[in-house]
């Protein structure tokens, strides 16, 4: 349940234990950004896990870097390869299983949507703005999805404004960062000594109460602004204006889209990385019992051959074709199914593209008017 914006109050670092405390009390999991296998990715935490301090990343096309400072902030990093969306729509999951009967009957059962309430400490603005577009997919049409519903409805929400946007970061003209303006529980502003604190929802306030709070200071009120002002002045990147639909359709056969292909491998890892991405598949999936087996959906990518297959026929048999899909798709008719862009500015597609393809420079050859 949405409510007003609390007043700011602040919460000191060495406290900052006392909010993750609080949600347990509340009854959530802690899930958290912690270094693993090189990047930064959310975790569920143990009891006595604390976030890590000190953590830079160096991000730039086809380029993810983790480093080590003595900073004492947890947050001083734009974002890792995975946003929300494993959360809400896991990688893979079974939809529904069935058994065969001693008399040869045919028993379906539909998988358990029962989820454990969770709490996801340092999401950014961009990937609220990206779990906004995942709620219209998923639960704002005819047919609500009760596995996406579930989960989405299990999330307790901790947003971090962004304070240290990386080299391929662009949210500023998405219009979706790199501050939130709303979809949160609680929202976080991280300084030195702590971090100014206020609530987003009526589950925000009453967890609010349970902590040692004092009033922020002219001066910490006065660092939030400028640490917010810098963090959008120094994105250099960005996509053109207003809806794209119109101009990256009638450029359906423009050159660059072979001169993509050249270089694209068809991996899949942006829309692997994207938070907004939602294209899967399903699939029966058998085991060693013979009368037992379940039906499955996976991710899958509109890179892949088989998205597009139909009846013996791959319709965008080449990588120029599946590029252009995924271009036109996000940037264009997203605005016809849901009213705005698919892309929130996270840049993650830049930085995880092994051969480091540009999303704002492609859009700038094709229909010009990026900077």
């Amino acid at each position: 349940m949405e409510a007003p914006r609390s007043a700011s109050r602040f919460l000191p670092r060495k406290a900052f234990d006392t909010l993750l405390s609080a949600l347990r009390d509340g009854g959530y999991d802690c899930a958290a950004p912690v270094v693993r296998d090189g990047a930064v990715v959310y975790t569920r935490l143990q009891a006595h896990d604390l976030l890590p301090s000190g953590i830079s990343i160096q991000q730039a096309p086809g380029h993810y870097r983790v480093e080590f400072t003595d900073s004492p902030r947890n947050f001083s990093w734009a974002n890792g390869p995975q946003a929300l969306k494993p959360f809400v729509f896991t990688a893979s999951e079974p939809l529904w299983s069935v058994r065969r009967d001693p008399d040869g009957e045919l028993r379906f059962t539909e998988a358990d949507t029962s989820q454990d309430p969770v709490a996801i400490i340092g999401v950014r603005s961009c990937d609220l703005a990206a779990l906004a577009l995942q709620d219209r997919h998923f639960l704002g049409g005819d047919c609500v999805d009760p596995h996406y519903q579930a989960r989405r409805a299990s999330l307790f929400l901790v947003a971090v404004n962004c304070s240290h946007p990386s080299d391929t970061c662009f949210c500023v003209s998405t219009g979706d960062g790199p501050t939130a303006s709303d979809g949160y529980d609680l929202l976080l502003d991280e300084l030195d000594d702590g971090f100014v604190i206020q609530a987003g929802s009526s589950a925000g306030q009453n967890l609010l109460e349970r902590l040692p709070l004092a009033s922020p200071t002219g001066k910490q009120l006065q660092d939030i602004t400028r640490q917010n002002l810098h963090a959008a002045e120094c994105q250099a990147r960005r996509l053109p204006p207003g809806n794209l639909e119109p101009a990256l359709f009638a450029n359906l056969d423009h050159p660059h889209w072979q001169t993509v292909a050249e270089r694209c491998l068809s991996c899949g890892n942006c829309t692997s990385v994207c938070p907004t991405c939602f294209c899967y598949r399903e699939l029966d999936r058998g085991s060693l019992d013979p009368d037992r087996s379940e039906h499955v959906r996976e991710w899958d990518s509109c890179f892949t051959q088989g998205h597009s297959y139909i009846h013996g026929v791959t319709i965008r048999a080449g990588t120029d074709l599946r590029y252009r899909q995924w271009l036109t798709h996000k940037l264009g008719s997203w605005h016809s199914q849901y009213g705005r862009s698919g892309c929130v500015g996270c840049g993650r597609c830049i930085s995880w593209c092994p051969v480091g393809i540009d999303l704002t420079e492609e859009v700038a050859m094709i229909v010009g008017g990026a900077s």
